[in-house]
């Protein structure tokens, strides 16, 4: 039985390529899972939403009775018995995946929080003082200081490819973006290996391929 990814039926143009339902797509190419898409309305949300994910985000994902939400949960979930998820690795592995989560993407994910209320305050306003910003890319920095320091002696984090790899090369993602990985050549190297890799190819062209036709949808409801 196919996977069921749920995420939304239409963004902006901005978060296109982050969206975390990214993160499940690529696990689910890792491992080599079957999955059909379907779409929750971004606004307004929905009950029907709500009631698969109490707090209306994405991504979540039906495999047969079983509902789960959290991009984390279900990349273990995922992962579970295949090789991104070895058992003799499964504590080392697990703890990496939560700190992409927890210390990395919280630090990340703070400080650019800001950047974008003082890009789009419409959105994501007011905007903070600087020297609010500051303090938040510095304490993305010592993340990513420490990160450097880890990664400069290691291809992947956890031994082989993991689904920790997975993770934290999506959190990075938007600090390299952004330019923030231009003096951390290790993990820059990091990001650049993991986003080669054909699943993750794949998983980004899906990705974006939906966002296009929900244009394309949206453009002919127009019409309609």
């Amino acid at each position: 039985m196919s996977v069921v990814l749920y995420t939304y039926d239409w963004l902006p143009d901005f978060p296109r390529g982050f969206v975390r339902d990214l993160r499940v797509r690529w696990a689910l190419e890792e491992t080599g899972r079957a999955y059909a898409v379907a779409t929750v309305p971004a606004r307004p949300k929905s009950d029907g939403h709500r009631a698969m994910q109490p707090f209306a985000q994405v991504p979540i994902i039906r495999d047969g009775d079983l509902t789960l939400f959290e991009s984390g949960a279900i990349a273990l979930y995922l992962a579970e018995g295949t090789p991104l998820l070895p058992e003799d690795r499964r504590a080392e592995v697990t703890q990496w995946l939560i700190a992409a989560l927890n210390s990395v993407e919280a630090a990340s994910g703070g400080w650019m929080g800001l950047v974008l209320a003082e890009r789009m305050p419409e959105f994501f306003g007011p905007p903070s003082t600087p020297d609010v910003v500051e303090r938040a890319r510095r304490n993305m920095k010592a993340k990513l200081d420490a990160l450097e320091t880890l990664m400069s002696g290691r291809e992947w984090i956890a031994g082989a490819f993991s689904v920790a790899d997975i993770m934290m090369v999506d959190v990075l993602r938007i600090p390299d973006v952004e330019g923030q990985l231009s003096g951390y050549p290790a993990l820059a190297d990091y990001v650049a290996r993991a986003t080669a890799r054909p699943a993750f190819r794949k998983a980004m062209d899906d990705h974006m391929a939906h966002w296009r036709a929900a244009d394309e949808a949206r453009q002919m409801s127009r019409f309609a």
